[in-house]
């Protein structure tokens, strides 16, 4: 959907202010801050028709349906982008399977294809798929989104806000697969993921780059989550290079932060941007996107017949509301998203089904809620 999942997607390409982070260049392992001169290997592509799929995918538009392009039958031919969609629709459907049967409730995820009219600067197409009120899912979103454009004023002066030079008028194609678990128990952790890439053409010095990751937040701490979790997603970077769990995990800490609050919405995992547009960078995405539920599945079912209290259940919602009120405040994409007059289910996906605020809300000292915010004010190394 164009506007799905803006939360991740959205918070690559076009991100508005949010709490201080430090991304200096790291060039040795292939994360930079975009500049003039740093140039990408990426072939521009003038035809939006050529990132769409160039064979049917169940529930998907095909190429030809979108804009009556010839189809490209030798996946061999096809560009990093169109590989990267290719992965996405995969994995999206993959997630669906296992995550009906993990759910054990017998129902379904929504499916709601969509198509986004193709004009002279681009179009789009997406898939949004949505479980609601579930066994073990109160609510969970795994979503699509493949587009094309022209640039915005205001789009353009965010994205060289943020060091990626860009004017107004410039085309950009992007692709997301993004992804939200809101369990029932408030003992089993929620679970976000996304992987996404973005590209603008018609400048020799622009290129593609990547973005993603996957983080934990739980209302309740587990250790042996907490150090499982990290310790698979370390395992997964080191098979790429031995710097970037240390680097993408410092990200995600810094990302997922309420300043207000002087407290961080979870207990991480990795998050990364700006990664140069290569085939190796594709191999790590698509590696971490077939490694989403690798990392969460035992996490699962070691909680979710687990028996929990009221209390319990009102401390899930409160800290649900601390994810609300980063998604709204804090969130680039989501912002994004409300202030372009996107569509406002597709925006809201992401968020919790059922939230509560109270007033003061202090933990009890010693007591497992206090436990957490422990955490939560200063990320520990799991792994």
């Amino acid at each position: 959907m164009a506007l799905l999942f803006v939360i991740c997607f959205w918070a690559a390409a076009f991100g508005l202010p949010k709490a201080p982070v430090s991304r200096g260049t790291i060039s040795r392992i292939g994360i930079r801050r975009y500049t003039p001169n740093h140039r990408c290997s990426t072939k521009s592509m003038s035809d939006f028709s050529r990132i769409l799929p160039s064979r049917p995918h169940q529930g998907y538009p095909t190429r030809a349906q979108v804009v009556g392009s010839e189809l490209v039958e030798n996946d061999k031919k096809l560009g990093l982008r169109e590989r990267f969609v290719s992965m996405i629709e995969r994995v999206q459907g993959e997630l669906i399977d296992e995550l009906e049967a993990l759910d054990g409730s017998g129902k379904k995820f929504i499916d709601s294809p969509w198509t986004r009219e193709s004009t002279g600067s681009g179009g789009g197409y997406g898939r949004t798929r949505v479980l609601e009120g579930g066994r073990v899912f109160e609510k969970a979103a795994a979503g699509v989104t493949v587009i094309s454009g022209a640039l915005s004023p205001e789009r353009a002066a965010a994205m060289s806000a943020r060091g990626r030079p860009a004017t107004p008028g410039a085309i950009y194609h992007a692709a997301a697969l993004s992804l939200v678990f809101h369990p029932e128990s408030p003992l089993v952790p929620t679970f976000r993921a996304d992987v996404r890439m973005f590209a603008l053409e018609g400048d020799e010095d622009t290129g593609a780059w990547f973005g993603g990751g996957a983080d934990l937040t739980p209302s309740y701490l587990d250790t042996q989550d907490a150090q499982e979790f990290h310790q698979f997603w370390k395992k997964t970077c080191d098979r790429h290079d031995a710097d970037y769990y240390t680097t993408f995990k410092k990200e995600c800490d810094e990302y997922f932060y309420l300043p207000a609050r002087n407290e961080h919405r979870g207990i991480g995992g990795i998050f990364f941007d700006d990664m140069e547009g290569t085939p190796e960078t594709l191999a790590f995405v698509t590696d971490v996107a077939d490694s989403w539920m690798d990392s969460y599945r035992d996490i699962v079912i070691r909680h979710r017949n687990q028996e929990y209290t009221k209390e319990q259940k009102d401390w899930q919602l409160l800290r649900r509301g601390r994810y609300a009120e980063f998604n709204m405040i804090w969130d680039r994409g989501v912002r994004f998203g409300l202030l372009s007059g996107g569509d406002i289910d597709r925006i809201m996906v992401s968020a919790p089904p059922v939230v509560r605020w109270a007033y003061n809300a202090t933990p009890v000292p010693g007591s497992k809620e206090e436990e957490i915010m422990e955490v939560l004010r200063s990320p520990r190394a799991w792994a």
